[in-house]
């Protein structure tokens, strides 16, 4: 007869070896890094992987190369950003995204704009004197904002100023003017010649960043309402740029400065 008490034991003292075998193999590892190497790894054209890949990109480069370099318009005159509560390039961006925002808008809601604001930080570059190209409009603006027209009350508009007033920027302006007196408070504040209205909502057309916030335009998150335009500002310009075969800007004072 098999003596099975000396079996068992034997049994126990495999399972629990087994166990402990397991608890081990499933505790949670933990790696150090001792050390970290690399190497440059040189790039050129001689490399058959590179031109290939090269060759591949060619046309369709070439391609859009040829759209940005075709000749829209004319600028007698280099647009620039030079002033210090208001520049060239300033009054025109704000110009047209006030004219052709308006245009759309008064197609979709029936309603005008009064007030145009965008960011000085905004304007990448210049219009130079001589050809606009496509290019042009992508070096002005490059970034993929479009146009949002944000209903303000007065007193909006009034944290509007003060903001301009506080950040001594040029940043684009069109359809409210105003003067900033010896104390650094405005007066004459006029909406398209028009006295400041306390009882009036105003539309404001801006970018989406700053219809967020962005460079602390806290005020336009006060906003009563808000309609999107579906309209890149980069297209607002390279519209005005196919209309318009002249480009210039208006001089006209927005700030006055006592």
């Amino acid at each position: 007869m098999v003596k099975l008490k000396n079996y068992n034991g034997v049994v126990k003292h495999f399972v629990l070896l087994l166990t402990f075998i397991s608890v081990i193999s499933c505790a949670e590892k933990k790696y150090t890094v001792i050390k970290i190497e690399g190497k440059e790894i040189g790039i050129t054209d001689k490399n058959s992987e590179v031109a290939a890949i090269e060759n591949f990109i060619k046309p369709y480069r070439d391609r859009i190369d040829a759209d940005l370099n075709t000749v829209l318009a004319n600028a007698p005159e280099t647009i620039d950003k030079s002033g210090e509560w208001q520049t060239p390039m300033g009054n025109f961006l704000a110009d047209i995204t006030f004219e052709k925002s308006d245009k759309v808008f008064q197609m979709r809601e029936k309603k005008t704009i009064d007030i145009c604001l965008l960011n000085h930080g905004g304007i990448r570059s210049i219009i130079p004197k001589g050809n606009v190209t496509a290019r042009t409009a992508y070096e002005v603006m490059p970034f993929e904002n479009s146009a949002i027209v944000i209903g303000l009350k007065a007193e909006q508009i009034i944290e509007m100023i003060n903001y301009i007033i506080s950040e001594k920027k040029p940043h684009p302006l069109k359809g409210l003017t105003f003067t900033i007196d010896k104390n650094n408070q405005p007066k004459n504040i006029l909406v398209n010649r028009k006295s400041l209205d306390a009882n009036k909502v105003y539309n404001v057309v801006t970018s989406d960043y700053l219809s967020n916030g962005g460079d602390n335009m806290l005020f336009f998150k006060k906003g009563v309402a808000q309609y999107d335009l579906n309209y890149k500002l980069r297209n607002i310009i390279l519209d005005y740029f196919k209309e318009n075969k002249t480009i210039v800007a208006n001089t006209d004072i927005r700030i006055i400065k006592e």
